[in-house]
């Protein structure tokens, strides 16, 4: 099979039409936009808050640390176990 012309061709699929208008809208111009939900905003400002905080108490590490060197800290394994059990009950 022989195709005498391709204008034959692109004008009955509109070829020609098509490519201008891809054109034209190419030439526009668009710009994005960003909007952020108060909820968004709401969680980064508690992001910011969360990252000025340390994640060690220093000053009750610091504490518990030298009871430990000095033999002085004890831990009473009733009352452990009472609030062990106690939060276990609380996530069922």
């Amino acid at each position: 099979m022989r195709i005498d012309s391709f204008a034959q061709i692109t004008s009955m699929y509109n070829l020609g039409k098509n490519n201008k208008q891809v054109k034209n809208e190419s030439s526009k111009s668009f710009s994005d936009q960003l909007q952020i939900s108060s909820v968004g905003k709401d969680i980064q400002t508690a992001k910011k808050a969360v990252d000025g905080v340390p994640d060690v108490r220093t000053d009750i590490v610091k504490d518990l640390k030298a009871k430990i060197d000095e033999g002085t800290y004890n831990v009473d394994s009733d009352s452990f176990a009472e609030k062990l059990f106690g939060k276990y009950n609380r996530a069922l």
